[in-house]
């Protein structure tokens, strides 16, 4: 049975970067360190960006995450979703890692007879209301977001009370980018009580440009501080040895 932490970083972002290092390269690294990485890209309606949204499924798709593009007054339901989507992603690869070690590496949850099948992902979902999660949200404070920010709040107290739902515990961290005095600036610390954003919302200013890399690697370095990770060439090999009969 997965006895770990999952481990999350959820963007919540409208636009492109345009300052630090790459934000896909900084989501490879962080699944390199076991932390998977969800995007979720806010457009207004009838807008596009071509080169937004090729960025937002890069940045997910290196973090072994998921993205999603949606309108602001979808967030709510999105966020909720993601998150449980990418939970439930995350578990179901460890189970396929841990089958191939067992029946060969040709196999697979799908490869499965269908009521082994249906066994396997009903020990999934049940991993998923135990297992302690912990996230990290960033928040794009740049000029664009300033009319979507109370979306935004609105959206993690939701995410809260749907996790809070769960039987394993729960663990929140908030961090905005660009921040008053950096490239990024965390306005929450470890907690599992969002209704805490309701100080912390109103005093946000907005503008900048939009280091989205720079906000990735300072999640992973926040994950370091708290779990002790210690840099590996396979983050994968820190969750294999947290699985038990």
């Amino acid at each position: 049975m997965y006895k770990g932490t999952l481990k999350q970083i959820l963007l919540i972002t409208d636009g492109c970067s345009n300052h630090g290092e790459d934000p896909i390269a900084m989501s490879s690294l962080a699944k390199e360190y076991g932390i998977t990485v969800n995007v979720i890209g806010i457009l207004d309606e009838n807008s596009t960006n071509e080169s937004g949204l090729k960025e937002i499924e890069g940045i997910s798709q290196s973090g072994g995450g998921i993205s999603q593009i949606v309108y602001a007054k979808q967030l709510s339901q999105t966020v909720q979703m993601v998150t449980r989507k990418a939970m439930t992603q995350t578990i179901q690869g460890f189970v396929n890692k841990e089958l191939k070690q067992i029946l060969g590496s040709g196999n697979s949850i799908e490869s499965l007879h269908p009521s082994k099948r249906e066994e396997v992902y009903e020990v999934v979902e049940e991993i998923g209301e135990t297992v302690q999660l912990e996230v990290i949200v960033l928040v794009d404070t740049s000029a664009s977001m300033r009319d979507k920010l109370n979306t935004v709040k609105e959206s993690l107290f939701d995410l809260q009370i749907s996790l809070n739902a769960r039987s394993g515990e729960n663990a929140f961290s908030l961090f905005v980018f660009p921040g008053k005095k950096g490239d990024v600036e965390k306005l929450l610390d470890w907690t599992p009580k969002l209704e805490k954003l309701n100080t912390i919302f109103p005093k946000l200013t907005m503008g900048g440009m939009t280091p989205t890399g720079p906000a990735i690697r300072e999640a992973i370095h926040y994950f370091n501080d708290k779990m002790n990770i210690r840099g590996n060439s396979n983050g994968d090999d820190e969750f294999t040895e947290q699985w038990a009969d």
